[in-house]
C-alpha cells in the first residue's frame, strides 16, 4: 500500500510517492467527485492514484469525446467544474470537442491530458503535438505544468477560472516525467475560495428604471446567466410584479415556468418564430444574463433601433444589433431586486401579443395530443415525453431537427429542465451528457432525446453506463437521415441530397451491450414504453420513427404568420 492510500482521508498529510498522487490530492481539495477519462501509457500514475482515492470516482469511458461531454454537462448542472482526463496526442485531441462545447456554452470544465516528458517536449518526437496551443483558442486558459512546485497554483487557477462567472473551460497538460517526480515536503493545495458577484451601481439602476418606465412596450429576454446564477425565481417575481412578458434563449429554457401566463417560450428558431412577434412590437428590451452566442440578436432587433438594457455578470459584447443603451455589470438577482424597488412596483407597458403567442404554441401541442399518425409527428413525441416526465426531471435534446421541436414545444418548468448544446450546437452530446447529468443529479430522472444521426456518434458510451451501473435512458427519433440538414436543403435548394443513411436494428444493438431495447411500431406504444424505460433500472434505448414532413409545414406556417401579423 502506498503512502497516498494510507493517508488519503487526511488532506493535511503530505506523504506522496510522486506528483500524480499530489495532483489527485489537489483535485480532492477542489471538491472533485468524478473524473471522466481514459488511461494511456503517459498518465498511468495519475489514473492509478485516482483509483486509490476515496473521494473521487474515476469513470472509465470508451472515447475521450464522451468523457468531455460528461464533464461538460456535469459542470453545467452542478456549477462545479466537470473534469475529463486523457493521455497525450490523439487522446488529448479527442477531448477538444466537448471542451469547446463547454466553453461556448459557458459550462465549467477542466480538461487534463498527459504530455510527453520534458526531455523530448521541445522536439519532433512520437505522439508529440502541441496540445497547449490546440486548447488555447477553445478555453479560457491553457497551460502545461513544467515544475512540481507549480502544481498547487496551476490546479487552483484552472478551477478558479473555469468556475468563476462567466464560466468556461480550462486545460492542464502534465508531462509524463512530471507526474512521476517527488513532491517537496512543504507543498500543499491552495485554499479554495468562491468569488462573489458585485452589487449593482445605484445610479445605473435608476437609469434602467427610467428607460423602462419610458418604454411604450417592454419585453424581457432571459439568457443562460439567469439559470447559472439561480435567478429564475427572482426573475419570475419581477415579471409578475411589473407585468412584463419573458422570452428565454434555449439555454435559459425553464427559468420562468412555461405554466406562467407571462412566459412567451423560447426565442431563436430560425428567422422568425411566434416569440419574435413580441420583439417586433417592443421598443425596450430588458436583457438578463444574455450572451451573444446564444443566438444572433438581429432576429429581435433587425433595424438596430430598440432600447436595450443589458444586465449580466460581465459587460455586453459589441454587435450592431445589440447596441446597448445601458450596460449593468452585476449579480442578476441583486440587480432585479434593486430595479424593482426603483420602479416602485409600477407595472410596465407591455406588448399585447402574449396571450396570442401562447395560444399558437398550445395549438401545436394539441395537434400532438390528437395525432395517431405513424411514423409519429414530432409534436406527438414531444407531448408524450412531457406527459411521462415529472416537472423536475431533465431531458437533454440533441442537435438537429429534434432540437427545434423540443425547444419550441416542450413545456419546461425549472431551469436546466431541458438542456441543449447551443453555442457550438454539437451533435451527439446528449448520450454521454446524460451520464454526466445522472451523476450530477442522481435523484432526478434523466432522458436523452436524439436523432438517429447523432446517436451512433457516441453510442459506445452505452457500455460505460452499463458497466458503471448508471441509469441511462435514450429516445431515438428515427428517420434514416440528417433531418435538420434535409430541412434546410429543402428550404434553400428546393431538394436534398447526401443526407440519407441506413441504421442498425436498435433493439438488438442495445441488447448487445446488456441494455434494454425497444422499438415503437404504433403511436400509442410510445408513452407506456417511455414510462417503463424510465422506471426500470439500468440502461434503456427506445427507437421511435418520426415523420419530419412536419418540418416544412411549420416553416410554411411561420412564413404565413409573418405576413399576416
Amino acid at each position: 500500500m502506498t503512502a497516498y492510500e494510507k493517508n488519503n482521508a487526511n488532506l493535511t498529510t503530505n506523504s506522496y510517492q510522486h506528483a500524480a498522487e499530489f495532483i489527485v490530492h489537489c483535485l480532492e481539495n477542489e471538491g472533485v467527485k468524478y473524473v471522466f477519462g481514459l488511461p494511456g501509457e503517459e498518465n498511468i500514475k495519475l489514473v492509478r492514484a485516482l483509483g486509490f482515492s476515496n473521494k473521487i470516482r474515476f469513470i472509465l469511458v470508451r472515447h475521450e469525446q464522451g468523457a468531455s461531454f460528461m464533464a461538460d454537462i456535469y459542470g453545467r448542472l452542478t456549477g462545479k467544474a466537470g473534469v475529463c482526463l486523457s493521455t497525450l496526442g490523439p487522446g488529448g485531441i479527442n477531448l477538444l470537442l466537448g471542451t469547446a462545447d463547454a466553453q461556448t456554452d459557458s459550462s465549467p470544465l477542466v480538461a487534463i491530458s498527459a504530455q510527453v516528458g520534458l526531455d523530448r517536449i521541445y522536439k519532433e518526437t512520437h505522439q508529440m503535438v502541441d496540445l497547449e496551443n490546440m486548447f488555447k483558442p477553445i478555453t479560457k486558459w491553457a497551460k502545461t505544468i513544467y515544475s512540481v512546485n507549480a502544481i498547487p497554483e496551476m490546479v487552483r487557477q484552472a478551477f478558479s477560472l473555469a468556475q468563476q462567472e462567466r464560466p468556461g473551460a480550462t486545460y492542464l497538460g502534465i508531462p509524463q516525467d512530471i507526474e512521476a517526480l517527488p513532491i517537496p515536503k512543504n507543498l500543499r493545495p491552495l485554499k479554495v475560495t468562491k468569488p462573489q458577484l458585485s452589487a449593482p451601481n445605484p445610479t445605473e439602476i435608476k437609469q434602467a428604471a427610467y428607460l423602462l418606465l419610458e418604454g411604450k412596450q417592454v419585453v424581457i429576454l432571459a439568457g443562460h446567466g439567469v439559470a447559472r446564477q439561480q435567478a429564475g425565481n427572482t426573475l419570475t417575481k419581477f415579471a409578475q410584479r411589473h407585468q412584463v412578458p419573458v422570452a428565454t434563449t434555449f439555454m435559459a429554457k425553464g427559468v420562468i415556468s412555461d405554466e406562467n401566463a407571462l412566459s412567451l417560450g423560447v426565442i431563436g428558431f430560425m428567422e422568425h418564430d411566434y416569440e419574435n412577434f413580441a420583439f417586433d412590437k417592443a421598443d425596450v428590451i430588458l436583457a438578463l444574463g444574455y450572451e451573444l452566442q446564444e443566438f444572433d440578436p438581429k432576429h429581435i432587433n433587425p433595424n438596430a433601433d430598440k432600447t436595450i438594457i443589458h444586465i449580466n455578470s460581465f459587460n455586453a459584447e459589441i454587435d450592431t444589433h445589440y447596441d446597448v443603451a445601458l450596460d449593468i455589470k452585476a449579480d442578476i438577482q441583486q440587480a432585479l431586486l434593486s430595479l424593482s424597488q426603483a420602479l416602485n412596483n409600477q407595472p410596465l407597458r407591455q406588448i399585447n401579443e402574449t396571450a396570442k403567442i401562447r395560444q399558437l404554441l398550445q395549438q401545436e401541442r394539441e395537434k400532438g395530443k390528437q395525432s395517431q399518425a405513424f411514423p409519429l409527428l414530432p409534436q406527438r413525441i414531444v407531448e408524450d415525453i412531457r406527459q411521462v416526465l415529472r416537472k423536475d426531471d431533465i431531458v437533454l435534446a440533441d442537435t438537429g431537427a429534434i432540437k427545434m421541436w423540443m425547444a419550441r414545444l416542450y413545456p419546461t418548468y425549472t431551469p436546466f429542465g431541458c438542456i441543449f448544446s447551443n453555442g457550438l450546437s454539437t451533435m451527439s452530446f446528449a448520450l454521454p451528457g446524460a451520464i454526466g447529468a445522472k451523476l450530477a443529479k442522481p435523484n432526478n430522472r434523466i432522458l436523452a432525446v436524439m436523432g438517429d444521426g447523432s446517436f451512433l456518434m457516441n453510442a459506445q458510451e452505452i457500455e460505460t453506463a452499463v458497466r458503471e451501473k448508471i441509469d441511462l435512458k435514450v429516445l431515438i427519433w428515427v428517420d434514416n437521415s440528417y433531418g435538420l440538414i434535409k430541412w434546410k436543403m429543402d428550404i434553400e435548394e428546393g431538394a436534398h441530397s447526401n443526407v440519407n443513411f441506413n441504421n442498425p436494428n436498435f433493439v438488438k444493438y442495445a441488447q448487445s451491450f446488456g441494455a434494454h431495447g425497444y422499438e415503437i411500431t404504433q403511436a400509442e406504444e410510445l408513452k407506456p414504453t417511455l414510462e417503463k424505460a424510465l422506471n426500470e433500472p439500468g440502461v434503456s434505448i427506445i427507437a421511435c420513427p418520426v415523420d419530419y414532413k412536419e418540418n416544412l409545414k411549420l416553416t410554411k406556417k411561420l412564413g404565413e404568420l409573418t405576413v399576416i401579423l
